[in-house]
């Protein structure tokens, strides 16, 4: 299964998921009106009423449950005590963990996402949350830091990343929503009977009756609530499992953790038993210890016999009895198997073309594998260590940024500068051509998006106001002249989508229903402006055109038109194609590659335009391409 059937099968699980909840909330209701009828007898009014009075508590309880969460995966990683990562941290432990992080991102071509530490939680355990990999925030647990070497680290993350890729983040945080709406007469009725002592008159004993009736009915929300979560998440906790083996192309890091969180006395329990219910369902391992029925995540022994078949249960005994006596360091494991903080020396395969195919292309989407990790950590390591401190550093990225905007004519480049002093100061003006003259000269094409994805989590800490007026200086330094470049409307065209994204997340969670045939316009002028781009000789753009076309309208006759303000023509089809059904995109992915591959080549200024247009309508590419 690949990205956009996992992802069309996201979507049936949301339909799923409403389906559900109608169930849960019927059930509720019955349950409402059942107490009301054995209480006062068949009064048709006061039945209505009931039956109004819950359904308005469990929308209103679910509507204020997702207006909490707007804010994304950092509204869920905080309200559990998550403790961001500064970005240059110097703890060994934290910095492992960002460099993980950094790496696995690049792999996989989504924006680093916020990392956070469960400070007080001593259990193995990670969640990743979010409406969009623009959004998404990754949180470990203390104990996972402490207990798990790099690989093991490295495999926990993959599972999450999984997780982001695929859609179940945007489910997950959507349950969590949902579900607290069912729950909220059990939370009424528990919240009366913990402020009850003292109450005295005549009508105290009909609100504490009316309290525990509440309570017993708020059980009936648990049990559908619990019966959702584990009917949606198990299925989704093995293919993460999976994902993350193909990912780190080693089943023994995953395994790792498995067994540590089996022969740990602290397993992966949260000790925040209230918090960890409402999320047990993003968890990595279960949180909560429910079974049967009500498990989130297939048994420990069954997923770690997947990775490994030879695992038996006698094993976990041992391990239990070795990891009493001297529990796991997993700095001091990494130090005696010598895995390095990074594993790359060198930049890898840095070609001036690729050799691809649509097929190819379509499958590498949010679906890294084989090498594309070590590859990842590779092009991070190649980067000059002054820049990757530099994307760091919160004063730096907006100058680092503009400064890979910054043109080769001289005269071009004065008139940048002047846009920039005119919006954010002669400081951020001169810092940047500074850069530009002292660092980035040298800097392989390849190496831009990789450098300008690791500022991108950094720039996204700015207050809004601050980040308004960097994306107008984005857009005036682009369009200084009358020609826009490839690499410029690439680099300002993610920036807009990451950072708009990343400030009002939640209206970005939607999955597309249109079809391809309703789009057609937006296709013929997509795929032009691939073919323009990536071919000098009109009759070649125009071949490479109608290639895309056969690939996803074979029917339509759409005749070549070049597009007449170039790359910019993109700006009308970003939201309509974006809004297409996932298998639709995918058809799309094939297209754009056919027709940008037509020559038999694929240029690095095409592979850029290739990721961008992926990136826009969130199908992340990884950073290097795989060769044929």
């Amino acid at each position: 299964m690949n990205f956009f059937e996992r992802q069309a099968q996201a979507r049936r699980s949301t339909t799923r998921l409403v389906v559900l909840f109608a169930l849960a909330v019927v059930g509720i209701v019955l349950a409402v009106d059942l107490v009301v009828l054995a209480m006062a007898g068949p009064k048709p009014g006061l039945l209505v009423f009931a039956t109004l009075a819950t359904l308005g508590i469990i929308g209103l309880g679910s509507l204020y449950r997702i207006s909490s969460l707007g804010a994304g995966g950092e509204a869920v990683a905080t309200q559990l005590g998550g403790v961001a990562i500064a970005e240059d941290t110097t703890d060994p432990q934290l910095r492992r963990l960002r460099n993980v992080v950094e790496e696995m991102s690049i792999a996989s071509g989504v924006p680093v996402p916020k990392i956070y530490v469960l400070e007080h939680e001593a259990g193995i355990n990670a969640f990743a949350a979010g409406y969009s990999p623009s959004d998404a925030a990754v949180a470990v647990t203390r104990g996972a830091l402490e207990r798990l070497n790099r690989d093991e680290l490295q495999g926990v993350i993959a599972h999450e990343f999984s997780h982001v890729l695929n859609g179940d983040m945007r489910l997950n945080i959507r349950l969590m929503g949902i579900l607290f709406g069912i729950l909220m007469l059990g939370l009424i009725g528990r919240r009366i009977l913990a402020h009850s002592y003292g109450i005295r008159g005549r009508g105290a004993m009909g609100i504490l009756g009316a309290a525990l009736v509440a309570l017993l009915i708020g059980y009936v929300g648990l049990f559908f609530g619990r019966m959702i979560k584990a009917g949606i998440s198990r299925s989704r906790e093995v293919l993460a499992d999976a994902s993350a083996v193909q990912f780190t192309r080693q089943s023994s890091g995953l395994a790792g953790a498995l067994k540590k969180i089996a022969g740990l006395q602290e397993g992966s329990q949260l000790a925040q038993r209230g918090n960890a219910e409402e999320v047990s369902h993003m968890l990595f391992g279960d949180g909560v210890g429910l079974s049967g029925l009500f498990a989130t995540h297939p048994p420990i022994l069954q997923r770690i016999q997947a990775l490994e078949p030879g695992f038996r249960p006698e094993q976990v005994e041992r391990l239990r009895a070795q990891w009493r006596a001297a529990p796991p360091n997993g700095l001091e494991e990494d130090v005696q198997l010598g895995i390095a903080a990074h594993h790359g020396s060198a930049l890898p395969g840095a070609a001036d073309e690729f050799d691809l195919t649509p097929p190819m292309v379509s499958a590498q989407v949010a679906h890294p594998r084989d090498d594309d990790y070590r590859r990842a950590d590779a092009l991070v390591t190649a980067l000059p260590e002054a820049l990757r401190v530099l994307a760091r550093e919160r004063d730096a990225t907006m100058p680092l940024l503009l400064a890979l905007l910054f043109d080769g004519d001289a005269e071009l480049r004065r008139r940048q500068h002047q846009e920039i002093v005119s919006r954010l100061g002669a400081r951020v003006a001169d810092r940047a051509a500074h850069l530009r003259e002292s660092q980035l000269q040298t800097l392989h094409p390849m190496q831009r998006l990789p450098l300008a994805s690791l500022a991108f989590p950094v720039l996204r800490l700015r207050p809004r106001p601050e980040l308004d007026t960097f994306l107008d200086t984005v857009h005036a330094v682009v369009h200084a002249d009358d020609h826009v470049a490839l690499f410029e409307y690439c680099l300002g065209q993610l920036l807009e989508t990451q950072v708009r994204e990343s400030l009002d997340p939640a209206r970005h969670a939607r999955f597309g229903r249109n079809k391809a045939g309703s789009v057609k316009q937006e296709f013929a002028t997509l795929l032009a402006v691939v073919a323009h781009a990536g071919h000098a000789d009109p009759a070649e753009a125009k071949r490479a055109y109608l290639a895309g076309l056969q690939r996803v309208l074979p029917r339509d006759h759409l005749p070549y038109a070049p597009p007449g303000n170039g790359v910019l023509a993109l700006d009308a089809v970003w939201e309509p194609l974006d809004r297409l059904d996932p298998l639709a995109k995918q058809v799309l992915v094939e297209a754009v590659t056919a027709a940008a591959m037509h020559d038999g080549r694929v240029s690095v200024a095409e592979a850029e335009l290739l990721r961008t247009i992926c990136g826009v309508l969130h199908c992340p590419l990884p950073p290097m391409l795989e060769h044929g």
